[in-house]
């Protein structure tokens, strides 16, 4: 009888510390297998930006071009001269109407009808290209005293490309002139302001003014490069 109960007891308290451990052990395992699959799913890369995919599509561009060039290319040997031959190239692909000098539309903001002018690329585009494909170079191990899309030659091509451009379609660049004048204008109110503070005997109001001026200025030069439209 006792040996019967104590069995019986014995077999309560012997099953009570095995289903614990069975429980602890799964906890355990659970914990574990989330601790492992969080850093998993934490370490995933960020997808690239839009700015940093075509910039990898133009570096393969480029890339492919000089495979292709006769004689091959081989991009230690790339000078600003084959730079330039690329964006002629690209010209084939451009959606830009330039008007020769022969057009009858020469000089048009707004042709009234077609031409048989060419498509050319942007000088926007070309200039933006030439950004993303300078940084590549120099991205891809390239030295920046070496970089050929930052030679002279490239920056006087974009530059003559951007001044006929605008003088075959008729689109003046006036965003200097503009920016100019706006702090132009700037000036002429601090100035104005600082008088009227002397001219009221108190050295805070002539602090105030002058203050107040500084800050159009800063707000009138921001004013006029967001109010500035980009041409082409």
């Amino acid at each position: 009888m006792d040996s019967a109960s104590a069995a019986g007891g014995g077999d309560r308290t012997g099953g009570e510390p095995g289903s614990s451990a069975v429980g602890s052990s799964s906890s355990v395992g659970a914990s574990a297998a989330a601790a492992s699959a969080a850093p998993e799913s934490s370490s995933s890369p960020a997808p690239p930006s839009r700015y940093e995919s075509q910039k990898r599509r133009d570096w393969n561009t480029f890339l492919q071009y000089l495979k292709n060039h006769k004689p091959p290319l081989t991009l230690a040997r790339c000078s600003g001269a084959h730079v330039i031959e690329f964006l002629r190239y690209l010209d084939q692909f451009g959606k830009t109407k330039v008007h020769v000098a022969g057009c009858p539309y020469f000089g048009h903001p707004n042709p009234p009808a077609p031409c048989a002018c060419p498509l050319k690329q942007a000088w926007g585009s070309l200039d933006a290209l030439i950004g993303r494909l300078r940084a590549a170079y120099e991205e891809n191990d390239g030295r920046p005293e070496s970089n050929p899309f930052g030679a002279r030659a490239v920056r006087i091509y974009l530059r003559e490309v951007r001044e006929g451009q605008a003088k075959a379609r008729g689109i003046p660049y006036e965003k200097k002139k503009r920016k100019r004048h706006a702090v132009s204008q700037a000036n002429a109110s601090v100035a104005a302001s600082t008088q009227v503070g002397g001219a009221g005997g108190s050295s805070t109001a002539g602090v105030g003014g002058a203050e107040g001026g500084a800050d159009g200025v800063a707000v009138g030069t921001a004013a006029a490069a967001n109010a500035t439209p980009t041409a082409i």
